[in-house]
């Protein structure tokens, strides 16, 4: 079976996600964390929809989606960060490496999509 680097990653990063959302509701923080949630594991399932997809259209249209999705859990990972909620946290560096990650590879594999379409 072929590898598919940005379905593992994204994979991999919504386990981080979901980790570091137990801490901050360990840590009595539960609104921005349940965004965080939504979004951070948001981009794989997307990204696992799009390997189903029905056109070319459709599979740029997916990943656009995780595109934003990762956007989005980029800021809540940086409002949390910002306002100290993360500043114990041992692997926070960890996920803001793999999102950035993250978005670099999906806006190169939907403008070379979209450039072949």
């Amino acid at each position: 079976m072929k590898k598919n680097e940005i379905l593992d990653l994204s994979f991999e990063f919504a386990l981080g996600i979901i980790k570091m959302v137990k801490y901050l509701k360990a840590n009595k923080e539960f609104v921005m964390s349940n965004q965080l949630l939504r979004s951070g594991t948001s981009i794989g399932a997307n990204i696992s929809e799009a390997q189903a997809a029905q056109s070319t259209n459709d599979f740029i249209s997916k990943m656009s989606i995780a595109s934003k999705e990762a956007r989005e859990t980029k800021y809540w990972l940086r409002l949390l960060d910002k306002s100290k909620y993360l500043e114990k946290y041992q692997r926070k560096n960890v996920l803001f490496e793999s999102m950035q990650s993250i978005i670099k590879l999906l806006t190169s594999i939907i403008k070379t999509t979209q450039e072949k379409n």
